[in-house]
């Protein structure tokens, strides 16, 4: 640790020591609550050493009157906000970064004006005003929007049966649905956070980005050893204000600079080049300057440098090798098809009617038979088969790497050393085990009675379901806690019911929900409790937050929903523009290939299906990881084999489509920047600026899209057309990236 870094933690410690003098004498005076620390008593991992204070303060107030109504505030408001957009056709959505820069002023207002002194309500005194607005008190606010700023999964399930397949559900059956899909991979994350929370090499980098926003938001005063350097909060604020600037020309003014294909301009009339060079192909050589677009996927300043290696050779083998391969080859008819959608087709290459196979919204197999069988782009079947490959990868590489310390963790959570931020955490009481486990109990038992009495699928398929979720839980997270990548269960949850109940489209998309987005909230309240860890939040408190914030955000999805559903006329249609409801449209497609047509008739060898060989997938993710792990063992010397990640490589192309080659190239050109260079030749800068960046970025895109929206597009305001700004919608001005070979657009 430098004098620099030392220096900056001498201050944050000095910094929230002295929280506030009027209150000082208040202080609760116990040993245990505060642990001496010497300079060198800090986090073995140098991102977390130089982002999070090794200091804390058990007296700073954090369970209050003002942290419960901002927090129940914002997620009322952000739950609705998110859910009305989300079935809009553009949609919005207000994040983590916006939450904590609206609550600070509201947090500090309520600070000045609640009266201070004390009451008692059953038995227990309490104040409504305990002191100036803490940093904790924050975290807990952002912390219980950040639950829930995507909007619940399930209640696409909802909107899928009552305007999709005619199916009106009581609001109850939703909401328990809805309400069992959310918590109970809360119970989870009890079980494993002594696996992926104590342990100080489970980092989990985003919330890094979280800790250095909230910090340089609550750090006021300078020390003499920082004159002549920029405090955080001042360079936080310039570059949000030159990203919320900036953010106005990709996103209103000039789209055309978010994706420059200057490639595809020598020749835009030639199909090959406009396939490899446009954006809405390969994108080589295209150039975005649009954070929007360039931090999608990658997220380059804060996933490692390592893990981005491994996505730059996953991308380049499946974008740049093997898609070119299967396509120009004229693999599975690949020509006549784009090199990159996500669109169904016919043999012939028109776009495939889903309601010419249907008979009152169920699979007809003579229709189907009439018709003919479904198929997709190269593209899209090699990435379902390295998703195959990706997640028996992420089982075999997870135990072979970490299967000791696993077993090492089961029998005593304790047994092995705890940085300082773990001893620090030992003043707050834990939570109980018993706690998650009931929890875990009431969820399980709802979910139960809400698949059968109302007939979303039978009983042992949720039993399967939440299994599937419980087995990939933990090598998922720890993938998640050093990657900050998430190899998702949506693919093999969709094909392991699609095989099991062919044609029952909603079980098929209630089964994905189970399994898959109870791991995926499972991880995110890991993550959460990941950043309590480092802030220092009492985990009770943090529980009783996240548990209530995520009720209470999931009875307001449902019920904007159903609003939406009962009173906007033809919604989910073209006539009922703006709510077009893109998203849950791709999930009723989702339902109609994994469902209804069903994985036999797509991927088995059942009625002409051709992409039986993906499956392959599975046996090859299995065996990869084997020789690079044997090898990182025979031959310890050799560096770069112990950071060969197969997990990561194969999940790099897992979000396209939707996701866009460009956004990776681009994204991993500003991580080279920050990751690399400037970690390796500029340190203090990086150590001290890094994360900062992230969330000023994220935070300044997040602002202006909603003031783009809110002031301009919401009242029909357009930028005119120009040729930054074409009329035809084709920004990147290359036409034909997204035909097939023969220049036909489906």
């Amino acid at each position: 640790m430098d004098k620099t870094e030392v220096e900056d933690y001498n201050h944050e410690k000095h910094s929230i020591h002295s929280y506030s003098e009027k209150y000082e004498t208040e202080r609760v005076d116990n040993l245990e609550a505060h642990v001496d620390l010497h300079e060198e008593d800090n986090s073995p991992i140098e991102e977390v050493r130089v982002t999070v204070a090794n200091t804390d303060d058990p007296s700073m107030p954090c369970n209050t009157f003002r942290m419960w109504f901002l927090g129940l505030l914002f997620t009322a408001v952000i739950s609705f906000v998110n859910q009305f957009f989300y079935m809009r056709q553009t949609q919005i959505s207000i994040g983590y970064s916006v939450v904590a820069l609206l609550s600070l002023p509201l947090g500090h207002l309520m600070a000045r004006v609640l009266p201070t002194g004390n009451y008692t309500l059953f038995g227990r005194t309490f104040s409504l005003n305990p002191g100036p607005f803490s940093i904790k008190e924050h975290i807990l606010i952002g912390t219980m929007t950040a639950c829930n700023t995507s909007t619940a999964y399930a209640v696409d399930i909802v909107v899928l049966q009552h305007v999709f397949y005619h199916d009106k559900q009581p609001f109850i059956a939703g909401l328990l649905l809805v309400l069992t899909t959310q918590i109970t991979g809360f119970a989870l994350a009890g079980v494993i956070r002594r696996f992926l929370v104590r342990p100080a090499h489970m980092v989990w980098p985003s919330t890094l980005v979280t800790a250095s926003l909230f910090r340089s938001l609550h750090i006021s005063a300078e020390t003499a050893e920082d004159e002549g350097r920029m405090s955080r909060m001042k360079y936080f604020l310039i570059i949000t204000l030159g990203s919320f600037l900036w953010y106005w020309f990709p996103g209103f003014i000039f789209p055309t600079i978010g994706a420059i294909s200057w490639i595809c301009w020598i020749a835009p009339d030639n199909i090959v080049l406009s396939q490899l060079t446009g954006s809405n192909g390969l994108g080589i050589g295209t150039i975005a300057f649009d954070w929007a677009a360039l931090s999608y996927y990658v997220q380059p300043l804060v996933t490692p440098w390592f893990a981005q290696l491994n996505i730059l050779v996953g991308f380049i083998l499946v974008a740049w090798v093997m898609v070119p391969w299967a396509y120009y080859t004229n693999l599975w008819n690949s020509k006549n098809y784009p090199i990159l959608s996500a669109g169904l087709f016919r043999e012939n290459g028109s776009a495939y009617d889903k309601d010419q196979i249907l008979t009152d919204s169920v699979f007809d197999q003579e229709k189907y038979n009439t018709y003919g069988p479904m198929r997709m782009d190269s593209f899209f079947a090699l990435t379902y088969g390295v998703g195959f490959a990706g997640l028996t990868a992420t089982i075999v590489h997870v135990l072979l790497y970490n299967g000791k310390e696993m077993v090492a963790r089961w029998k005593s959570a304790r047994a092995e050393n705890e940085d300082i931020h773990s001893r620090l955490m030992r003043v707050y009481p834990e939570v109980p085990d018993w706690w998650y486990g009931l929890l875990f109990v009431i969820t399980l038992a709802l979910s139960l009675v809400t698949c059968i009495v109302w007939d979303f699928m039978p009983w042992w398929a949720v039993l399967l379901a939440l299994a599937i979720a419980i087995i990939f839980v933990l090598p998922v997270g720890i993938v998640q806690a050093v990657t900050n990548q998430q190899p998702g269960l949506n693919i093999v949850t969709e094909y392991v019911i699609g095989y099991m109940l062919p044609g029952h489209a909603i079980a098929n998309v209630t089964f994905k929900t189970y399994g898959y987005i109870v791991n995926v909230q499972a991880l995110t309240f890991t993550s959460d409790l990941k950043l309590g860890h480092y802030m220092k939040i009492p985990p009770r408190i943090m529980f009783m937050a996240q548990l209530t914030s995520t009720f209470i955000a999931g009875l307001i999805n449902l019920a904007t929903a159903m609003w939406l559903v009962n009173t906007r006329p033809n919604i989910c249609t073209p006539e009922g523009y703006p709510f077009t409801c893109r998203s849950t449209k791709t999930f009723y497609s989702a339902s109609i290939i994994w469902g209804a047509i069903a994985p036999a008739r797509v991927f088995g060898n059942k009625d002409g299906a051709l992409y039986a060989t993906v499956q392959w997938g599975f046996i090859v993710g299995a065996i990869l990881p084997v020789p690079f792990w044997y090898a990182a063992r025979k031959f310890p010397n050799v560096a770069w084999l112990k950071y060969v990640h197969w997990p990561v490589l194969l999940a790099a192309t897992s979000n396209m489509p939707p996701a866009l080659p460009y956004f990776y190239t681009n994204g991993l050109f500003v991580g080279f920047i920050f990751m690399y260079v400037l970690r390796r030749y500029r340190y203090d800068w990086w150590s001290r600026y890094n994360y900062l960046t992230s969330a000023a970025l994220d935070s300044g895109v997040a602002v202006c899209g909603l003031v783009i929206f809110f002031a301009l597009q919401s009242w029909e305001g357009a930028m005119p057309f120009w040729w930054g700004n074409p009329e035809d919608g084709v920004i990147d001005h290359c036409p034909l990236g997204g035909a097939n070979y023969y220049g036909y657009s489906a």
